[in-house]
Order: structure tokens, then C-alpha cells, then sequence
């Protein structure tokens, strides 16, 4: 736990994860405790997590910032192009007869 302290310190990372097979001893927990937290935009994190296997596979996981989510944040669709009269948006389709096309092709040169 120390060493992982240290590298969260040299490395300036925001957040370390210790990830376990059993429980934590009161040393490794006590170490953990005392790495301060990650304050963030969204709220206040520990530093050093100790996680077991078990816990990571259950529900509980990591606790980091998620991506920020605001709900006041609301989106307006983008104006409609206005028609002039007598003019279409976009691509002028034309349909074509396969006789009417090979005339307006041009002819291969062999």
C-alpha cells in the first residue's frame, strides 16, 4: 500500500485502486485512510481504494468521478432550412431508363 501511495504521488494521479484477493488488514485499510481524498466537480473520492475481487465483481466497484452529467444542460433542435418557392433542398433526382442513360454516356475506347 505504501508503494502504491508513492507511485499516486510521484505520478500526480488523482486516484490509485488496490485490488485484492482477501480482506484488507487494518494496516493496508489505515494507509488507505490516510491518503487524503480527490475532490472533483462532482464530489469528494478517496485517494487510495482497497477493493477486493469480490467487491469489484459485485456492484459496488471503483469510486471515481463519472463524466459530468448536468441536468439543466437541455438541447434546442437546429432551425429548418426555409424553401424558397418553387425550389427544392438538396439533391435534384432525376429518374433514368437504361435506354436514356446508354445515350448519355460516354463510349468506351478500346
Amino acid at each position: 500500500m505504501r508503494d502504491l501511495r508513492g507511485v499516486i504521488e510521484r505520478e500526480k494521479a488523482q486516484i490509485g485502486v488496490f485490488i485484492t484477493m482477501h480482506e484488507p488488514t487494518r494496516p493496508m485499510r489505515k494507509e488507505a485512510a490516510s491518503a487524503d481524498f480527490y475532490r472533483s466537480p462532482v464530489g469528494t473520492h478517496p485517494r487510495l481504494q482497497i477493493l477486493t475481487v469480490t467487491e469489484l465483481l459485485s456492484k459496488k466497484g471503483i469510486d471515481y468521478p463519472a463524466p459530468l452529467q448536468r441536468a439543466d444542460v437541455t438541447f434546442k433542435p437546429a432551425p429548418r432550412a426555409r424553401r424558397e418557392e418553387g425550389k427544392q433542398l438538396g439533391l435534384d433526382m432525376v429518374a433514368e431508363t437504361p435506354a436514356t442513360y446508354r445515350k448519355r454516356r460516354k463510349p468506351r475506347v478500346s
